[in-house]
């Protein structure tokens, strides 16, 4: 086994969790470094900076920085993802996706306050998050030595249960155990859970896990309502009541999360190409794409929302495959900002057991016209100008069949069902 190599500062994204709590004397071990630990707190909900220092330092680090990012993730990395409308394989809404982004960013920037040179995080070799990270690291300082434990020689610690053992053995604090043994990642945006039963797609779980959402059953046997507003395409307001980005979706959290709203267990296909299953808490979010696709729904028009659905899969899958700070997710945000200056409006949802119900919407910009799209006759509509419009949009069909004589048009040469080609001599016998 080769030695490692050499380093004389690292700082590493830290969590307090497992894997990050024994990746701190490990690399005092191994690579005989200072260890800076940096902890973001995008609203996990447990990113105590006291408590997160004393442990970081109690288990080997020299310092902790412990940065409240919260405004920097919904302003930068949230709203502009909604905006897009991306959603990865159409479900996942990216909650962990775009955080990684932003700690790694901050991590450098870090790193080269402190003169360190080398970062490390304990993303597995198995999961999406080693490369969001070390895309990022690559773009913002690809000088920097990458330290990775789970992909390292020297690391002998083959599952969670080893890192517990580990743990254990150093007497390091840790909160997950061999029996509930979920990872788990949290902020502001959602809280995901992978591991232990949830690794067995044919296993029915009692979502033991779940802490923003209720179970369906669980949930109010009456409905409720909430009107968000909109202001060229960001949230801005919830039942009337101007808020900022935190707050927003604290509040919205809450009311999605009691209607177990935005509740998913899904399996997805990581980037490293295996597939993974997990069950995601992101009520609010939920609630902020259904309402922003009802308003784009009513402002865009026909050809503009359809690309702008085209690009939404390609953000999605950059986002996802951690390419967040490539330049087509850049440009692809320029075409984005265009189509928002009209999405402005509110919108009512109804909620109910899971369900998101649309309740009414309306935008000083829509392109809605009650009487034009309902059934009577309009002065802005003849309807027989229709037989003039499907004659040309169907010539093509026309001509295809025409030309094929007896052939189908569907079929392509193939022999027709019986009953069909006996209609056909029919009416060519009758016309004789």
């Amino acid at each position: 086994m080769s030695a490692p190599k050499k380093v004389k500062k690292v700082v590493l994204a830290y969590s307090g969790g497992l894997d990050t709590s024994v990746i701190i004397p490990w690399l005092i071990e191994n690579y005989h470094c200072e260890v800076i630990a940096f902890a973001a707190d995008l609203g996990q909900g447990d990113c105590d900076a006291v408590a997160l220092t004393k442990k970081a330092i109690a288990t080997g680090a020299s310092k902790c920085y412990v940065l409240d990012l919260r405004k920097e993730f919904m302003e930068d990395y949230v709203w502009p993802t909604v905006r897009a409308g991306a959603k990865y394989e159409g479900t996942y809404l990216l909650g962990t996706s775009f955080a990684r982004p932003l700690i790694a960013k901050h991590q450098v920037l870090i790193a080269e306050k402190e003169g360190a040179d080398a970062v490390s995080h304990g993303a597995t070799g198995k999961g999406n998050d080693q490369v969001r990270f070390e895309l990022t690291y690559a773009a913002m300082n690809p000088r920097l030595t990458v330290i990775a434990p789970w992909k390292d020689p020297l690391w002998n610690l083959h599952s969670r249960e080893d890192a517990i053992d580990y743990a254990q053995a150093r007497k390091i604090p840790i909160t997950v155990s061999k029996k509930k043994i979920y990872s788990e990642d949290g902020n502001l945006w959602h809280l995901s859970h992978e591991g232990g039963i949830l690794e067995y797609p044919d296993k029915e779980h009692n979502y033991d896990m779940l802490q923003l959402s209720n179970t369906f059953e669980k949930a109010p046997n009456k409905p409720g309502y909430v009107t968000i507003g909109f202001n060229k395409g960001t949230p801005v307001s919830v039942d009337g009541k101007k808020m900022d980005a935190v707050e927003l979706i604290t509040a919205l959290n809450k009311i999605g999360g009691e209607h177990a709203c935005g509740l998913l267990d899904i399996v997805e296909n990581r980037l490293v190409g295996l597939k993974s299953r997990g069950v995601y808490e992101t009520p609010g979010g939920a609630l902020l794409y259904k309402a922003h696709e009802c308003l784009e729904s009513i402002v865009l028009d026909k050809g503009t929302l359809a690309e702008k659905q085209k690009l939404a899969q390609t953000y999605a899958n950059l986002v996802y495959n951690g390419e967040w700070f490539a330049p087509l997710r850049q440009a692809i945000d320029a075409f984005v900002d265009s189509t928002q200056k009209v999405v402005t409006g509110e919108v009512k949802l109804k909620l109910y057991k899971g369900n998101i119900i649309p309740a009414g919407f309306n935008s000083p910009f829509s392109l809605y016209d009650a009487d034009l799209g309902g059934f009577s006759d309009v002065d802005t509509y003849d309807q027989k100008d229709a037989t003039g419009f499907i004659r040309c949009f169907g010539l093509p069909m026309k001509m295809r069949g025409l030309l094929l004589g007896k052939k189908s048009p569907v079929d392509f040469g193939q022999p027709l069902p019986a009953i069909v080609d006996k209609a056909i001599k029919a009416s060519k016998a009758k016309k004789k």
